[in-house]
């Protein structure tokens, strides 16, 4: 039987204060780690060529774009034929990365649903200042209703939202505004209350929802108003520069990176997007690189081109070896950062230069996951990518066993 202390002291009928007991303290193992999902997007693809090994397994030889992060071999798995069944052959699959909606592609009567991690932060919503940040270019996050979650364009307003405090009177203000908030979703709660004797049953239906989001958002203001009492966490590191030029792809790449690091490291936020898009006219300033990301991967097999996209994506793992790197070297309870994080870095778009969205570029990194392999699947008949979603999901400790299209967990992808 296990024994509560505070349940022992009533039993007990005692007003006394007893010492700690080992018999009345938890377990040890009993505080579950936080874990944390990083979701990676780049929409301009990566090569299969250079990017999937040629065997199966766990003694499969690196490819190009592995070999630049073969000193992780053992914390990522690399899965080749995944795909989103019913997600048409357009750069409009971006929409459905992360949420599995089918047929993105027709743009009339099409509608989002939720994405994975807005499905994840509604199970840990609370427990970190952000329950998500959304960075980049393009929105990866989708709401339930399926609306775009609004996107960070620059490192360093996240930065400041982060980690530095605003002057007295600007706390005050967002205090107010948190306040007027609450008053406002209580008016219009009351008012719709009054409408309901008048309703049909489809009309109360909707009713019902719109009272669950308003819930919801309640839920979320007062979260809000209890992290904007405390201070935010400080950090050796100077705010970092927006760079807008668009010539610098690596640059921006980097900082990006640098900055989730730092926000993973103070656990301001445990679920974060970032999508990668590449340039597209300008020259991304790599030597040996004289067009833009878009017009590389668009490159009608042109050799030429074939090289100088190759040199690109190679530059673009640097800076991806660069955070896990980061994200190893960091400890928490004497355990890697990594191992706490699962790190999705993949791809709407399978091969570019044909807009086709089968065989998507996947690697798993981190997150307590048994790695060190490649796990290849048919991509004529492949399970949904949303199956690998399932466990990232479980990983995380979500009791779900669906998200989008999944039919279960992916085979072969195991936790520690």
């Amino acid at each position: 039987m296990k024994l509560n202390r505070r349940q022992f002291l009533r039993a007990a009928g005692v007003s006394l204060a007893l010492p700690v007991l080992e018999s009345l303290s938890p377990a040890q193992g009993a505080v579950k780690p936080r874990r944390r999902m990083v979701c990676i997007c780049s929409p301009l693809g990566l090569q299969p060529a250079y990017f999937f090994p040629q065997q199966a397994g766990k003694d499969y030889a690196l490819s190009p774009y592995l070999e630049v992060i073969k000193e992780y071999r053992n914390d990522f798995t690399v899965v080749s034929g995944l795909a989103h069944p019913n997600v048409g052959p357009t750069h409009d699959s971006h929409y459905s990365f992360l949420t599995a909606a089918p047929h993105p592609e027709r743009r009339a009567g099409f509608r989002n649903s939720i994405s994975l991690d807005q499905f994840a932060a509604d199970h840990l919503r609370g427990q970190t200042r952000y329950a998500t940040l959304s960075l980049g270019e393009s929105p990866l996050s989708w709401t339930r209703s399926g609306a775009p979650v609004p996107v960070d364009h620059f490192p360093s307003t996240v930065f400041a939202r982060l980690f530095l405090e605003g002057r007295p009177e600007e706390v005050q203000a967002q205090a107010r505004r948190l306040r007027d908030g609450q008053s406002i979703l209580d008016t219009v709660r009351d008012q719709a209350k009054k409408l309901q004797p008048n309703l049909t049953g489809h009309d109360r239906e909707k009713l019902d929802e719109y009272f669950t989001s308003v819930r919801e958002l309640e839920q979320r203001l007062l979260q809000a108003e209890e992290w904007s009492k405390k201070p935010k966490p400080k950090v050796n590191a100077q705010p970092p520069r927006n760079i807008t030029d668009g010539v610098d792809l690596i640059g921006k790449c980097r900082i990006w990176f640098d900055l989730i690091h730092l926000a993973l490291q103070t656990d301001s936020s445990r679920l974060i997007t970032l999508d990668l898009l590449g340039t597209s006219g300008v020259t991304p300033g790599i030597p040996g690189v004289t067009l833009g990301h878009h017009d590389l991967t668009h490159n009608g097999r042109d050799p030429g081109k074939i090289e100088q996209l190759k040199k690109l994506e190679i530059e673009k793992m640097k800076t991806f070896a660069i955070f896990l790197k980061l994200l190893k070297d960091t400890k928490e309870d004497g355990v890697s950062l990594l191992d706490r994080t699962t790190v999705f870095f993949s791809s709407n778009l399978g091969d570019a230069s044909t807009h086709g969205v089968k065989n998507l570029p996947v690697l798993l990194a981190g997150g307590g996951f048994k790695h060190g392999q490649h796990l290849a699947f048919n991509p004529n008949n492949p399970p949904p990518l949303s199956n690998l979603y399932v466990s990232m999901l479980q990983r995380l400790g979500i009791e779900t066993d669906k998200f989008g299209s999944s039919t279960g967990t992916l085979t072969g992808l195991e936790p520690v």
